[in-house]
């Protein structure tokens, strides 16, 4: 148990920013890349690029 208020908040804020980074990391099934933009499909779907690669998915 955290000492004080401020360090039980920090460790929170630790958690949070930790689930925030891990949820929004995307990387390209095919060569593994981080560079990846997000497009709008044919039918209005949403679907995925990799710049590095040029591999596509949805």
């Amino acid at each position: 148990m955290p000492a004080s208020i401020l360090e039980e908040v920090g460790d929170l804020l630790g958690e949070a920013a930790l689930i925030q980074n891990t949820a929004t990391r995307l990387a390209c099934p095919s060569c593994g890349s981080a560079h990846v933009a997000q497009v709008l499909g044919d039918n209005g779907g949403i679907s995925y690029v990799c710049t590095a690669c040029g591999h596509s998915w949805s």
